[in-house]
C-alpha cells in the first residue's frame, strides 16, 4: 500500500476513499494475506480512519508450547488530528499533558495506511495465547529420572556399599 497525501482525501468523492487490502503485511507474519476493507476520511481538522480486516496467524501456545493457528480480526476505528507539531529534538525530557497524548498528522503531510493497519493487526493478537480452552499445558511427570551408572565406576559403588555396612 502507498503512502496517501493527505491534501488528495479532500478531493475524493464525500472526502473519502476506501481502500481493499488483499496482500502480505511487511511486519507481520501471516498465513494468509491481510484482507478487508479500510477507510480514510477527511473531516476538516481530523482524519477519521476505520478497518475491517482479518488474517491467519500461527501463534505458540503459552501452555503447552504447542503451534497453532488462528484467526486475527480487526474492526476498529481512529481519530488522527491533523496539526502540525514542533520538533524538540534536544530536549532530553519534557513533561506530557493527558490532553496531548493523541495521534496527530501534519495537514499536508502522508498517511501511511500499511503502517496503521500493522499496528491494529499487532493489537488484536492476543495478550494471553492459549491453543484451547482444554489446554493442560505441559505434563510434569513425579518420577525422578533413573541415574544410569558407568560401568567403568561399578567396581567402586561396590565397595561404597559393602563400606556403608
Amino acid at each position: 500500500m502507498r503512502a496517501i497525501h493527505i491534501p488528495q482525501i479532500l478531493n475524493a468523492a464525500n472526502k473519502t476513499l476506501a481502500i481493499d487490502v488483499a496482500e502480505h503485511l511487511p511486519q507481520l507474519d501471516t498465513l494468509t494475506p491481510v484482507k478487508g476493507e479500510l477507510t480514510v476520511a477527511h473531516r476538516g481538522t481530523f482524519l477519521e480512519v476505520s478497518a475491517q480486516a482479518g488474517a491467519i496467524m500461527t501463534l505458540e501456545c503459552d501452555r503447552c508450547l504447542q503451534s497453532y493457528n488462528t484467526r486475527i480480526q480487526v474492526n476498529t476505528s481512529e481519530i488522527l488530528w491533523l496539526e502540525d507539531t514542533v520538533e524538540e529534538d534536544d530536549v532530553l525530557e519534557k513533561e506530557v499533558e493527558l490532553e496531548d497524548l493523541v495521534e496527530s498528522l501534519p495537514p499536508n503531510g502522508h498517511f501511511k495506511p500499511d503502517e496503521w493497519l500493522y499496528e491494529q493487526m499487532c493489537l488484536a493478537i492476543p495478550q494471553k495465547q492459549i491453543c484451547n480452552a482444554d489446554c493442560q499445558g505441559i505434563e510434569i511427570t513425579s518420577n525422578p529420572p533413573v541415574q544410569e551408572v558407568d560401568h567403568r565406576w561399578a567396581a567402586l559403588s561396590t565397595l561404597k556399599q559393602q563400606l556403608s555396612e
